[in-house]
């Protein structure tokens, strides 16, 4: 998410900006010009299952240095357990609900095994029909599961500047995809990372390089119950 659940409301009020000095214009640049990040792992001859991180500016790694995003990490924490999967960094910064449903076909072709669904942030930014986002984060679930790929749902949610009912409407989404789907979901992608001295960076939106090896164990350990050795 270029802009971008126990307590939600508290949470990604934390990460878009109450209490934190978010710059408007900062967030708007951030959206005109979306950034890819590199695969962790792409090599022909690497034949390991294949565990897709897909989303938009948290998964991408937006303003961290090359080699220190969350997907990284999670190679890192998975080699260490013995674990033997091939970590793919599918994030794209700037992405919404619609643009991830709009690529899924392409990164599908590649077969993973598992999949991390880490979208949301920028339609409610952009302020997009919650109908159109939960929907679109149903079909990518659905496309992914389609396949036989283990699937976790990476939540998030907005500040209450948005107002009350909207709010409300969006934390549901995460919960309500999760119980239908049957998948494990994280409330908070930022949990343990957010209000810790040195792991977010100064919009108050994106961890930094410390803040994603936080981030990284969250979905390590969301992963957890579908991993095998």
């Amino acid at each position: 998410m270029r802009r971008l659940l126990f307590p939600i409301v508290t949470a990604l009020t934390l990460s878009f900006g109450l209490g934190c000095k978010t710059d408007a214009s900062a967030v708007s640049a951030a959206n005109q010009s979306p950034q890819a990040a590199s695969p962790v792992v792409q090599t022909q001859t690497d034949t390991r299952p294949l565990l897709l991180c897909f989303g938009d500016s948290i998964t991408a790694g937006y303003g961290i240095e090359s080699g220190n995003t969350y997907p990284q990490d999670l190679q890192a924490l998975l080699d260490q357990a013995g674990y033997h999967y091939r970590v793919v960094n599918a994030g794209i910064s700037g992405n919404t609900t619609k643009d991830g449903l709009d690529r899924l076909q392409h990164l599908l072709a590649r077969k993973p095994q598992l999949a991390v669904v880490e979208f949301g942030g920028n339609d409610a930014l952009r302020g997009l029909p919650l109908e159109q986002t939960q929907q679109n984060l149903a079909s990518i679930i659905e496309g992914l599961q389609a396949t036989g790929a283990g699937v976790v749902l990476a939540g998030i949610t907005i500040p209450p500047s948005y107002g009350a009912q909207y709010v409300s409407r969006f934390n549901a989404i995460y919960p309500a995809l999760a119980h239908r789907y049957k998948v494990p979901y994280l409330p908070f992608v930022l949990q343990g990372a957010y209000g810790t001295a040195g792991d977010m960076q100064e919009d108050g939106i994106h961890p930094t390089a410390q803040g994603a090896q936080q981030v990284a164990k969250n979905i390590y350990h969301l992963l957890q119950p579908l991993l095998k050795h």
